[in-house]
């Protein structure tokens, strides 16, 4: 046995009411199946009583216990940028990060909520029409669908977000890294819908705790394929009525799952079993 598959792995998540989250089942036990010794912590900020402002203790306190990595979630996958040495190009152009690599006395920020997105897209919805594609949701996760979206060759994305601002920002980003692209953030949703070839929706709405819909059903027709991001539930109030209409759908577990496999991938030198943690994760949200 390589010295790697012995070395102990410890890891973490750092973020605010995480208590219910998947992704250290997931991590530990695809480390099992490769032979590790996996560890893996919640780092709940509600739990400890702390906040952004703890982000350089807690960090320090992670390398001095040995870890080889962090996820990074709300609300600190912004906040905890200044405090790395290093940022991967994708972290950088999407200007949030989701997975620290602690090696060597340094920190290197890497995001792997967009190649989630993106293979579970390759996926689950091979061959849609993406030529143009309505988002609702221009926030950390929006940002990252996004520009997974774009980097599979959507021609065209319309961003609609409460935060019109918000919206703005995220299309000006976007459109100096994909510049061949279309990328807008105004108008009417209706019309843009009735335009559309898809929905990609990245707000929190459909969650355990915000029910409903993030637009009028009537707006779905079944030429629209629809992309979750939400997986608590899997089965959201907007899948529902996207299946009920014939619309093809995507749910939010596997960006759930693409992302700790490419965090493993970074946290250990190992390629992990995506098909494995695929059916991991559905034995524990079946």
């Amino acid at each position: 046995m390589s010295e790697t598959l012995l070395k102990p792995i410890k890891a973490g998540l750092i973020g605010a009411g995480i208590q219910a989250s998947l992704t250290p089942a997931m991590h530990m036990k695809e480390g099992r199946a490769q032979g590790l010794s996996y560890e893996y912590d919640l780092i709940d900020l509600n739990q400890l009583v702390a906040s952004i402002d703890d982000l350089p203790r807690l960090l320090s306190e992670a390398e001095e216990r040995g870890f080889s990595g962090l996820n990074i979630t709300h609300p600190c996958k912004q906040a905890v940028m200044p405090h790395l040495d290093e940022l991967s190009a994708d972290a950088d152009s999407i200007g949030a990060v989701n997975t620290v690599v602690l090696k060597d006395g340094r920190r290197y920020g890497h995001n792997t909520d967009w190649w989630g997105f993106a293979q579970s897209f390759r996926r689950g919805l091979p061959g849609v029409d993406t030529s143009f594609v309505v988002q609702l949701g221009a926030g950390g996760a929006g940002v990252a669908t996004a520009y997974a979206a774009l980097s599979l060759g959507v021609a065209k994305l319309a961003v609609f977000d409460r935060e019109r601002q918000r919206a703005i920002a995220l299309s000006r980003s976007m459109q100096q890294i994909f510049p061949d692209a279309q990328i807008i953030a105004e108008g009417d949703l209706m019309e843009a819908m009735q335009q559309a070839s898809g929905l990609i929706h990245a707000t929190p709405t459909g969650m355990s705790g915000y029910p409903g819909l993030p637009l009028p059903a009537d707006m779905l027709d079944r030429r629209h394929w629809v992309a979750e991001i939400v997986y608590f539930p899997l089965e959201t109030e907007l899948l529902r009525q996207a299946r009920q209409r014939g619309c093809p759908t995507l749910d939010g577990g596997g960006m759930a799952v693409f992302q700790a496999v490419g965090a493993f991938q970074l946290f250990t030198g190992l390629q992990p079993d995506a098909n494995r943690m695929l059916d991991h994760f559905k034995s524990m949200t079946a």
